[in-house]
């Protein structure tokens, strides 16, 4: 018979992803997990018939709490909201990378932020988990009907909102050390020609720290204001390093503190930036900012990891 810790060990890593997906911070997913396995450890075998559906029960209603109490200070919140960000390993295997890429991606992660609680939660668990709908009904306390309904409407909302199938150019890195390089050598026309028309900038400073108040929208405005970015930022990192942040190619910038912001890149088909995602609030980068450091490695989130995994 398999221990009770062993078998919550093995699925660790697939509750975490769902609580990530379900919160949009890699910190309260790992909370919330945490306190699922409290309530494993308390809870009678005898009336547990599927451990991995309690488990996956628990997690989605701790997260769904989470929400609730966390919905109006997302409403008030200064400036763009964004996910907290994870950096995925980039030796995951291509096929796997573009998964993580969909899964996780910050257009998907926003498009979930206009849901409410219950809907996000069966839309998650219908379509993302394959979990049956008699299953999500008695998760969610809601007859199967409704639950069928909530997921209808999420995945409508979802379609709508959430950004086309991610095509990534196959030298995506190579295109994200291109537009870096022009940025840090005030290289207006390969910055201009880079970007999309219609190119978007999120930048999160939470009111913690500077940031754009509002989204900056359009090619002149998204590179003029990257330019003006670079060129006050020139003196104040102390390195940056190349890696993939939730799964989009980006980098993680220092100061003499350590992390200071991670940004990350959507580039279209044709391998042009078409989003900009800046992430500067210090509560949403100190994660990250405790596993990465100056000329240090980056602590990858894989396939093959232990928790805290996103696979």
């Amino acid at each position: 018979m398999i221990d009770a810790g062993e078998l919550f060990a093995r699925e660790r890593a697939q509750l975490v992803r769902h609580a990530y997906r379900m919160l949009g911070s890699m910190s309260d997913a790992e909370d919330a997990v945490q306190d699922a396995f409290l309530r494993w450890q308390s809870a009678s075998r005898d009336d547990v018939r599927d451990p991995h559906a309690f488990l996956r029960a628990t997690v989605t209603r701790i997260a769904i709490d989470r929400l609730r109490a966390q919905r109006r200070a997302r409403e008030t919140y200064l400036g763009p909201w964004l996910p907290e960000p994870v950096i995925v390993d980039e030796s995951t295997a291509p096929e796997r990378m573009v998964a993580l890429a969909e899964d996780i991606s910050f257009g998907f992660l926003l498009a979930l932020e206009r849901l409410s609680p219950l809907e996000r939660a069966a839309f998650l668990l219908h379509d993302a988990l394959d979990v049956p709908f008699a299953e999500i009904a008695q998760t969610l306390e809601r007859s199967e009907e409704s639950v069928r309904r909530l997921a209808s409407r999420a995945r409508r909302a979802i379609h709508e909102t959430a950004p086309r199938r991610i095509e990534r150019p196959h030298n995506a890195d190579e295109l994200r050390d291109r537009f870096g390089a022009a940025l840090l050598n005030g290289d207006v026309e390969t910055v201009m020609s880079m970007l999309t028309e219609d190119a978007l900038l999120l930048s999160d400073g939470g009111g913690k720290k500077t940031a754009a108040i509002n989204p900056v929208k359009g090619r002149d405005h998204v590179g003029r204001g990257m330019l003006g970015l670079a060129r006050k930022a020139a003196g104040r990192f102390t390195s940056v390093q190349p890696l993939r942040v939730n799964g989009l190619p980006g980098w993680a910038f220092f100061t003499g503190e350590g992390l200071d912001q991670t940004m990350a890149i959507e580039l279209d088909a044709e391998g042009r930036v078409e989003t900009i995602y800046v992430t500067r609030n210090p509560e949403k980068l100190a994660r990250l900012k405790a596993s990465l450091g100056p000329g240090t490695s980056p602590l990858p989130i894989s396939a093959g990891d232990p928790a805290p995994s996103l696979d």
